[in-house]
């Protein structure tokens, strides 16, 4: 019999609370959500009020029932899943699984683990907060009801296996969007002009002030007319302005800007920043890491201050208490902090050790002084025309909060306090110019998102919560509608004008441009599932509707709202969407029209096809020739491949020779790109052979290699039952018996098996399923 039993998420925050409680409190976990809607049907009763129909997850059944056992044991049950909706949910759902008796139980909640905040929560218990419980069920349910409406649409009307979010479509349409103003772009080139003047100091060194004009000029010819004028120019300084300037320091940390911070600054994924974040969470190193909230509490401020003082100094220190701007602040009631600010240090893996340093020196940065700034701009005048240069410069006078944390950039860029100091200047001083250079620039395409900046634009547009940011940007690219990649850039060339002396010279140098690095980019089946949703369920992918949706969520979470009438309000109307698209919604595949093959006569499109992007040569005519299909390759997209570029792919498959009499082919399937000779079929190696360029000693060479392994697959074939053969596979040694596999027990040694011992082993157990489990 225990007195106390209490119930966490995970192992790993039971084993740091059970160092806080004494013996007389046992703790344990659920392991996360123990319930779900049912998965077989729909799981929700449309006709009793969108009653969720929840079911035990299979994976779950043996723990609850121990869990069970345990509440019955024990005197006193104490709920202590997170302080947020999903936690919630998972104490109710304990409740209700566990048929635990309210009488006996307590709900406690606590944002960070630390003793204090435990013995707090225990001498504080309140009662289940159903308000909360319902917001999580109503973005359950309401979820649940788009998928489960939706993608049946996108089964029959563009493809099978196909889903549909709610949030996660939005997301993708940001992505597509983006990527449609990048195609759709024209770089226009204009020339920036600088230049570098030589100015003598007291000492006799020769400092430089580099300047730029403050006009760009169109055109090669006027760049050039103005640098003839600058032949016989005079160049004195018109104005010397020094303004002070002052930066404060950013608030302390939520869920978002931790991702964003944590991607700019340490190369993190948004599902990595998550990850680390909850095991210091759960090791009682960091206060709870799903909030939208930036303030502190008055113990965190006064204990920042006091490592500030004493490492730092009274001048450095600067009290503030921010205040929360998001409009749907959930309830979490502190930002990301460090548990005990005055460790500056922890134990424990890298990028924990890393992602704790941000958010302390975060955190202790939030409350220090300004930086003070000197910000300096100087105005040079050209004697033959009326533009002029510009130099400016930025002295920091005091460090402040940056002596701790510099927001979004790297620390070790600060050079002592002199970046961009300018030497000493007076007004009428008369300057030298080294070279002036006109240098052909580009305007700049619409930037890719990345996780980071995705995580920003969801929450400018109010779409999301803290729990939710990272599960969108995983779902968009598991479900294949959005892919993280780094692409190679092309290379550019521009024209550079120089004045040297009385000699202006034009080179044509070049540049790489356009390179990426972890970046969102849609697919094709991305593009063609939003733009079918953006024609027939503008609803769900209008983004102030998403935001409204989480906005009706806060209301219900605060009690202002009856979910299951919020949920009604969206399924009548949604519902005769989903019906007429059914009904009336043309099959769609994005197909493209690029025209006509000149030697065929043929039409030349492009589309999905059932394992993904394809080129199409001919139509299909009933009775007639049949059309010609070809994948894509790696970097060929619908709304941008070129009707050369499309032909190119019908080269395949090509003969490259004959070996042994037989002839060798190169080809492109569903696996990819692979060689065929005979009866033989060897896949060409990734980042290695191009299919279309490969020649016959390379594809000899990938035969030769695959039956050498072949051979070494087959350990025996007895001759007397040639159906059984002892193979070496992918996990070791099997026997395979009428195209069925069985297992040879650990340690044996498959070489000296007789056919009696396999017989044997073939009767005993049951045929081992082929293929990888799904």
């Amino acid at each position: 019999m225990y007195e106390n039993l209490v119930i966490v998420e995970s192992p790993a925050k039971a084993k740091t609370i059970e160092k806080f409680l004494g013996k007389d409190f046992f703790v344990t976990s659920s392991m996360g959500h123990i319930r779900d809607l049912e998965k077989k049907d729909f799981g929700i009763d449309l006709q009793n009020d969108f009653t969720p129909k929840y079911e035990i997850s299979a994976d779950k059944k043996k723990l609850v029932a121990e869990l069970k056992k345990l509440a019955k044991e024990s005197k006193t049950i104490w709920l202590a899943s997170d302080e947020d909706r999903e936690g919630e949910a998972i104490s109710w759902h304990l409740m209700e699984a566990l048929n635990l008796d309210p009488e006996r139980t307590k709900r406690i909640v606590f944002h960070e683990i630390t003793k204090d905040a435990i013995m707090k929560a225990v001498q504080n218990p309140r009662p289940l907060d159903i308000n909360l419980v319902n917001a999580q069920q109503a973005r359950r349910v309401l979820d649940r009801i788009v998928g489960f409406e939706v993608s049946p649409v996108l089964w029959k009307k563009v493809k099978p296996s196909l889903s549909a979010g709610r949030v996660q479509s939005v997301a993708v349409r940001f992505i597509v969007e983006r990527e449609r103003e990048i195609i759709n772009f024209t770089s226009t080139s204009a020339y920036r002009v600088s230049t570098s003047f030589l100015v003598p100091e007291k000492d006799g060194k020769i400092s430089e002030l580099k300047a730029e004009l403050n006009k760009r000029f169109d055109t090669k010819e006027e760049a050039y007319a103005f640098l003839e004028k600058c032949k016989n120019a005079e160049f004195d300084i018109a104005d010397v302005v020094k303004k002070p300037g002052r930066r404060s320091p950013a608030p302390p940390f939520t869920t978002s800007t931790l991702q964003q911070e944590a991607s700019r600054k340490l190369g993190f994924s948004v599902s990595q920043t998550m990850s680390v974040a909850q095991k210091l969470y759960e090791s009682g190193k960091i206060t709870y890491m799903r909030t939208d909230s930036v303030t502190l509490s008055g113990l965190a401020i006064e204990t920042a201050k006091q490592k500030i003082v004493g490492t730092l100094g009274e001048k450095y220190h600067q009290f503030r208490q921010y205040k929360n701007k998001s409009k749907g602040a959930q309830e979490a009631h502190e930002a990301i902090r460090p548990s005990y600010i005055d460790h500056e240090e922890i134990s424990g893996t890298s990028q924990e050790k890393r992602l704790y340093d941000l958010i302390w020196k975060r955190t202790i940065a939030s409350q220090m002084a300004e930086a003070e700034l000197e910000k300096t701009t100087v105005t040079i005048n050209i004697s033959t025309t009326s533009e002029k240069f510009i130099a400016s410069g930025e002295v920091l006078i005091f460090d402040g909060f940056l002596r701790v944390y510099i927001e979004s950039d790297d620390d070790e860029d600060q050079n002592g306090g002199t970046k961009g100091l300018l030497p000493p200047l007076t007004v009428n001083q008369v300057l030298r110019p080294d070279k002036i250079h006109a240098t052909e620039r580009f305007t700049l395409k619409p930037p890719r998102y990345t996780e980071a900046s995705l995580v920003k634009k969801l929450e400018e547009q109010g779409i999301g919560r803290p729990s939710t940011y990272a599960p969108i940007i995983t779902t968009v690219q598991n479900r294949g509608y959005v892919v993280k990649e780094d692409r190679t850039g092309t290379e550019r060339v521009f024209s550079e004008l120089t004045l040297s002396g009385q000699k202006i010279t034009d080179k044509s140098k070049t540049e790489q441009t356009g390179a990426e690095k972890s970046k969102l980019f849609p697919t094709d089946i991305g593009m063609v599932v939003t733009d079918f949703l953006l024609k027939y369920f503008d609803l769900i992918m209008d983004y102030n509707f998403t935001a409204k949706v989480e906005l009706e969520f806060d209301e219900i979470a605060e009690g202002e709202l009856v979910w299951n009438d919020m949920i009604r309000s969206f399924y009548d109307p949604f519902h005769a969407k989903v019906e007429g698209a059914l009904n009336d919604a043309e099959r769609t595949n994005g197909v493209r029209i690029l025209g006509v093959d000149p030697t065929t006569g043929k039409e030349l499109s492009v589309r999905i096809g059932r394992f993904g992007p394809v080129a199409q040569l001919g139509e299909v005519v009933e009775g007639g020739e049949k059309p010609l299909f070809a994948s894509l390759r790696a970097g060929q997209h619908l709304e941008t491949i070129t009707i050369d570029d499309a032909l190119e792919l019908f080269k395949l498959p090509r003969n490259i020779g004959d070996y042994e009499g037989k002839s060798v082919t190169v080809a492109i399937g569903r696996f990819g790109p692979y060689v065929r000779h005979n009866s033989i079929f060897v896949s060409l190696e990734k980042n290695v052979d191009d299919p279309y360029t490969v020649g016959l000693e390379r594809a000899i060479e990938l035969i030769e290699a695959k039956r050498e392994k072949d051979k070494n697959a087959v350990i025996k074939v007895f001759e007397e039952n040639q159906e059984v053969k002892l193979l070496n596979g992918r996990w070791g040694p099997y026997i395979s018996f009428k195209k069925n596999n069985y297992k040879i027990p650990k340690g044996t040694d498959a070489a000296a098996l007789k056919l009696e011992d396999c017989l044997q082993l073939i009767e005993k157990q049951p045929v081992a399923k082929k293929g990888r489990k799904k």
